[in-house]
């Protein structure tokens, strides 16, 4: 009984799973703080202009470089007080979000 509860219940909990969006604070869906980022990178960080494109950037690389922002270790003229904005963990979510984008 108990196997057959768990072979019904398998594809309703993996369903839910894929459903609900990752979040990168609480109610906060990734879109909401990558949207901060199209105002200059282009939406989902496709950008053609001299402000560097995001997508498909090493997911290390991007968070290594917000955190280089947000600290004052790389010099900027906006990105070190946007990035200052942002938890270790939502830099961690925008920076993996980015990576996969085509």
């Amino acid at each position: 009984m108990q196997k057959l509860v768990l072979a019904l219940a398998a594809p309703l909990i993996a369903l839910n799973a894929v459903a609900e969006p990752k979040t990168a604070a609480p109610n906060r869906p990734v879109a909401y703080f990558a949207a901060n980022c199209a105002n200059c990178h282009g939406t989902d960080g496709k950008a053609s202009g001299a402000i560097p494109a995001l997508a498909g950037r090493d997911r290390a690389y991007l968070e290594e470089t917000m955190q280089a922002f947000k600290t004052g270790a790389r010099p900027a003229t906006i990105m070190h007080q946007l990035a200052k904005g942002y938890s270790d963990e939502e830099i961690a979510v925008l920076a993996d979000y980015f990576a996969k984008q085509k």
